[in-house]
């Protein structure tokens, strides 16, 4: 395998609806939400993991495909396609003993963008960069209501967006870019997290640039690397 070039695609994820990706609960205090959300344990803002983002991209695309395939993985019992000619495959590869193939996309964990980074451009929510939204559960029978809170971020926050997609001679670019783009299209069309069934996680991805980093510019950049040898 020969690396041709790689592709950074630099954008944004904008929830347009309350945004659930679940975090430990450990350190919930009493009288706090049931559900927290992800956060970054330095400056305690909320963020998106990488793997959330291309673990649900390429679910959908293998849904679309129907290239899911039995897996034993506890109670997983249909999980990731091991189909080598499948898009999700040669996109995302697979670590199937006899058939590896390295995945082609990397995605970043996307933090808040520079303006959301302030607690002040969320307003008057009732936690620290997010809202907590109470859901009640309705016995069918006694009508006996049992509440619980979930914390989310609110509608309109920003994050930074940014994934690296790896050509290699053996590849067709253009389909890999095509699956890329299709997997965007599919998330869009569905929802990121938790509770999507009930409004949450709606996202709108938009890619502002993408900068491609051919072999040839990697050579020339190590041969400008300057050796400090004090």
């Amino acid at each position: 395998m020969k690396l041709q070039k790689k592709i950074v695609y630099l954008g944004k994820i904008t929830a347009i609806t309350g945004l659930h990706i679940g975090g430990a609960n450990s350190s919930m205090g009493i009288g706090g939400p049931d559900s927290l959300v992800i956060r970054n344990p330095i400056t305690k803002e909320p963020f998106i993991p990488g793997s959330a983002i291309k673990g649900k991209m390429r679910a959908l695309l293998e849904v679309l495909d129907g290239t899911i395939a039995e897996v034993n993985m506890g109670a997983v019992k249909n999980g990731p396609s091991d189909n080598p000619d499948s898009r999700s495959v040669k996109l995302h590869g697979t670590a199937k003993k006899g058939n590896q193939r390295p995945s082609r996309i990397q995605v970043r964990d996307a933090h808040l963008s520079k303006e959301w980074q302030d607690e002040k451009a969320f307003g008057d929510t009732d936690l620290p960069y997010t809202e907590s939204k109470t859901e009640v559960v309705i016995d069918r029978i006694t009508s006996a209501a049992m509440p619980r809170s979930i914390e989310r971020v609110p509608a309109g926050a920003e994050f930074d967006l940014s994934m690296i997609l790896n050509v290699f001679e053996e590849d067709n670019e253009e389909e890999l870019k095509q699956a890329l783009d299709l997997s965007i299209k599919l998330l869009e069309d569905d929802y990121l997290g938790g509770n999507g069934s009930r409004g949450y996680g709606q996202v709108k991805l938009i890619i502002d640039r993408a900068e491609e980093k051919t072999h040839e510019e990697y050579a020339k950049m190590a041969s400008k690397l300057i050796v400090n040898n004090d």
